[in-house]
C-alpha cells in the first residue's frame, strides 16, 4: 500500500467583524486542520487583514464560537499566517505592526500555494 500524499491546504480568509461567522468558520477550519496535522497556510485579507495586529483577535465575538486569538495562536504554531500585501497597505499596517510569525506576502505567493499539485485551497 502506497503511503498517503501530504496535502497543502490553503485557507482565505476575506471577512473579519463585517462577517463574523464566515470569519469564524475560515479560522475554525484552518486550525482544525492544522491541529490535526494537516499542513496549513492561512491567509489574513480584506477586513481579516486586521487580525494581524496585536490584541486585534481578541475584540471578536461570536456566540458559540471557539475563541479567535486561540485559533489563531494554533495556526501560528502548527502553520503558516499570512498578511494580504495590499490588503495591510490599504490598511495602514506595515510589517513592523503585525504579530509575529505572520508574513506579509502578495497575489505571486497566493498563487504559488495554491498551484502546488498537493495543494487544496478553500475561500470564506
Amino acid at each position: 500500500m502506497l503511503a498517503p500524499m501530504a496535502r497543502l491546504l490553503v485557507v482565505k480568509a476575506t471577512a473579519g467583524a463585517d462577517a463574523p461567522e464566515r470569519c469564524s468558520q475560515a479560522f475554525t477550519v484552518a486550525s482544525t486542520a492544522a491541529a490535526s496535522g494537516v499542513d496549513v497556510s492561512f491567509w489574513l485579507t480584506g477586513e481579516s487583514t486586521w487580525f494581524a495586529l496585536p490584541g486585534r483577535a481578541a475584540e471578536f465575538e461570536l456566540p458559540h464560537a471557539a475563541p479567535l486569538p486561540d485559533l489563531l495562536e494554533l495556526l501560528l504554531e502548527n502553520g503558516r499566517v499570512t498578511a494580504c500585501t495590499q490588503c495591510a497597505v490599504r490598511r495602514g499596517i506595515g510589517p513592523d505592526d503585525v504579530l509575529e510569525g505572520i508574513r506579509i506576502a502578495g497575489a505571486a505567493v497566493f498563487v504559488e500555494e495554491i498551484m502546488g499539485d498537493s495543494a487544496q485551497a478553500v475561500v470564506y
